[in-house]
């Protein structure tokens, strides 16, 4: 996504619909093409790859403090991180305007 988009940061979204789960998969790749697909018929071949990381229990709903953040989902932005080569700037946690986690301001 780097590479495609030259992002420096990411503003993930919705951290609080993973709360619970035993495992989430992140899609890191795709079978059956040799490059990010471009059209329909190379999506229509691409099969996702997912690799698995733990769950967390707790509820993120509405958490606005990173030090609060289950040490699962902490694990997981910095999974994310680690895939993407650029740092996770904002966590959204709940539908509520103010129910974010902010690391670093996404306009400074």
């Amino acid at each position: 996504m780097v590479r495609i988009n030259g992002i420096t940061g990411l503003c993930m979204t919705k951290l609080d619909v993973l709360d619970g789960l035993d495992e989430v998969k992140i899609c890191v790749g795709y079978e059956g093409v040799e490059a990010f697909p471009q059209g329909a018929e190379e999506w229509a071949r691409a099969r996702p790859v997912y690799e698995s990381v733990p769950g967390w229990v707790g509820d993120t709903r509405g958490m606005t403090e990173e030090r609060r953040l289950p040490t699962g989902a902490r694990a997981y932005l910095e999974r994310i991180e680690a895939l993407i080569e650029a740092p996770v700037h904002m966590l959204s946690t709940g539908p509520e305007r103010e129910a974010n986690v902010i690391f670093k301001h996404p306009y400074s």
